[in-house]
């Protein structure tokens, strides 16, 4: 069991799939990156952080810091957002595509220096 999925393990049941999907989807894309939980979040790193998340009250919430948040600001118009979050409700489907793309983004970035 990883740290990440420990921490998914630890969370009301009915969030559980839908954290699950999101870590595997997340995992698929960041294979060589390092997983530990950070700022109490599961968090993706390599050298530098890529993508976190939490499991909320009504939420699920993608941390791709505040630079993933601006540049995907249109796509992400439908959404609850701040400046560094987004905000996907446990009553709809994850958004994988946009998910996918944000994350590569994010990678590609980090990796950029």
């Amino acid at each position: 069991m990883s740290v990440i999925t420990a921490y998914i393990a630890e969370q009301p049941a009915e969030f559980q799939p839908q954290l699950t999907s999101l870590y595997r989807l997340l995992k698929g894309v960041l294979p060589d990156a390092k997983e530990k939980i950070s700022y109490g979040m599961p968090a993706f790193i390599q050298s530098q952080p890529i993508i976190y998340f939490s499991a909320n009250k009504h939420h699920i919430g993608i941390y791709p810091t505040g630079e993933g948040i601006s540049f995907f600001a249109a796509e992400l118009a439908g959404y609850t957002t701040t400046k560094g979050s987004w905000h996907i409700s446990y009553s709809e489907p994850l958004p994988e595509q946009l998910i996918v793309k944000m994350t590569q983004h994010r990678l590609a970035f980090v990796q950029q220096g």
